[in-house]
């Protein structure tokens, strides 16, 4: 006897094959069972008849923020809901362990500033005490550059010295032991700006030797993007092991239109992949603007000595360092989180007229204010978003983190993509008619699984994790918006997580079933 059938439903296995309709068994945690239609059921504890619903494997979100979520939040709803059952955490440098990235790791999942640093004594325990919590979703964790940066070395603005290189080496090799999937860079977040190519293909070097991928946040998006996608791709190369750009876009006016040429920079390369989230508008902290020679921590005495050339590296930018505002304007950068929630919501134009300042300085305000204020830069052209989710090898990922309305996180302005990226994605491909649905499903589930390293996840097969999703592939689509963020999406119908129903279109609570995947 089987534990789920889901019955004649238009089955998407996630390889990019021809759909078919028929029905998919599932006993304790794994797929056993699939046939076409007319083929006699096996007896089952519950079926959902799916009647023509679209079944697919559950979406693989590869960039995500959701490291303390568990902790947090762990319903996890605003991944669940929209189709999500595993994330890869530990992205753009930060890792809540070693524990110097624990403080960064909790503000992206909005939990309470004051708390204590749990006592983590290696990454395996990060692991355990995730696990613990009962996460909704699986949960893979890469281990972050700037968490072990600042953990041997703090804030320097220097190359480590070879006895540093050898400590941060050893703290990549023992999270990688633990169960790691690879290491991540943030290179345009302090302490990872501070880095150079020859630490991070060392570090790379480590991740190798244990079969892991290297994932970055380049080292520029917008005038600096070509360069910074080579440096990926050459760190890769020369370390051994695959590389994965993150949020891949075309970011400011200074590269408008040049989508098609980044993307056949990926296509000449066998060892790099690229994941995009499908909006025109970036979300991160107030303080990546800074150049990294005027660390936020430091920023009141940098101000004092030379504001004139501070002024002009963030508005216009430097050879060695991308202006996020050159380009885009301050009125198109949004503030969400802040210490004074009478700027929430407002771009820092808006702030700078009610202070009757320039926006310069509205900026630093903010930022001497509260280090942690986060923004949302409307950077992108949707020209340049659709080419890039249009490519069949470009993963979807939502680099959103799993909050709720009604969690810590639910009074913020926070980015649409934590609620709606995937359906989305599915809803303007499919209304623009961009890829086949097939391929959409592709991009979502067996080509991150098998980048990453997800053994048996991202396709429906008999043997595999059962991880599903069904929805109506023609009623699909994000009701999530920058106005109003923490909105649901419509057309996710059913999710289920290790074999057990977590979500099903008005039957209520989350059933958290995730666990912590481990590297092996």
């Amino acid at each position: 006897m089987l534990d789920l059938v889901i019955a004649d439903a238009l089955i998407v296995d996630g390889r990019g094959t021809a759909p078919f309709r028929g029905s998919l068994g599932v006993r304790g945690d794994r797929i056993v069972w699939i046939r076409g239609v007319g083929a006699a059921r096996p007896e089952s504890a519950r079926t959902i008849d799916a009647d023509g619903l679209v079944l697919a494997p559950g979406f693989i979100d590869v960039h995500n923020h959701s490291d303390l979520s568990a902790f947090v939040d762990p319903d996890m709803p605003s991944a669940i809901r929209q189709g999500v059952t595993t994330v890869v955490v530990g992205n753009c440098g930060t890792s809540p362990w070693p524990l110097a990235g624990w403080p960064d790791a909790n503000r992206m999942a909005s939990g309470d500033p004051n708390q204590e640093p749990p006592a983590w004594r290696g990454f395996g325990d990060y692991l355990d005490a995730t696990q613990a919590m009962h996460p909704a979703t699986n949960v893979a964790a890469l281990v972050g550059h700037g968490a072990i940066r600042q953990e041997v070395m703090g804030l320097e603005r220097r190359p480590p010295s070879l006895d540093e290189l050898r400590a941060m080496r050893g703290l990549v090799a023992e999270a990688m032991a633990a169960g790691a999937f690879g290491l991540s860079t943030g290179l345009i977040y302090v302490p990872g700006i501070h880095s150079e190519t020859d630490e991070i293909v060392a570090l790379g070097e480590e991740t190798a030797r244990l079969g892991g991928i290297y994932a970055s946040h380049i080292r520029g998006e917008g005038a600096h993007l070509f360069r910074a996608v080579d440096e990926a791709i050459a760190i890769g190369r020369r370390a051994g092991l695959p590389s994965h750009v993150s949020h891949l876009k075309c970011e400011t006016s200074l590269v408008c239109g040049r989508a098609a040429e980044v993307l056949e920079r990926l296509h000449g390369n066998d060892d790099v992949t690229a994941d995009q989230y499908p909006y025109a508008a970036w979300n991160s902290s107030l303080a990546s603007l800074l150049p990294p020679w005027a660390p936020v921590e430091d920023l009141a005495r940098v101000l004092t000595e030379d504001r004139d050339h501070l002024c002009a590296a963030v508005e216009e930018g430097e050879a060695d360092f991308q202006s996020s505002v050159d380009g885009v304007g301050w009125d198109r950068i949004v503030i969400t989180g802040t210490s004074d929630e009478r700027f929430r919501g407002l771009s820092v134009a808006a702030i700078a007229r009610s202070l009757r300042v320039a926006p310069f300085d509205a900026c630093i305000r903010l930022l001497i204010d509260d280090p942690s204020t986060g923004c949302i830069g409307h950077a992108m052209d949707e020209a340049d978003v659709r080419a890039i989710l249009a490519d069949p090898d470009i993963f979807v990922a939502s680099d959103g983190a799993a909050i709720s309305p009604t969690g810590p996180a639910g009074r913020l302005p926070v980015h649409p993509r934590e609620y709606g990226t995937f359906p989305r994605a599915l809803a303007i491909l499919r209304d623009e008619a961009l890829m086949p649905l097939p391929m959409v499903v592709r991009t979502m589930t067996s080509l991150p699984a098998d980048r990453f390293g997800l053994r048996d996840r991202g396709r429906l097969a008999e043997g595999s994790f059962a991880d599903l999703v069904l929805f109506d592939a023609d009623r699909v689509r994000d009701l999530a918006t920058y106005e109003m963020p923490h909105r649901f999406p419509e057309g996710i119908t059913c999710v289920v997580v290790n074999g057990t129903v977590a979500w099903a279109e008005g039957n209520g609570p989350i059933e958290r079933a995730g666990r912590v995947l481990r590297h092996s």
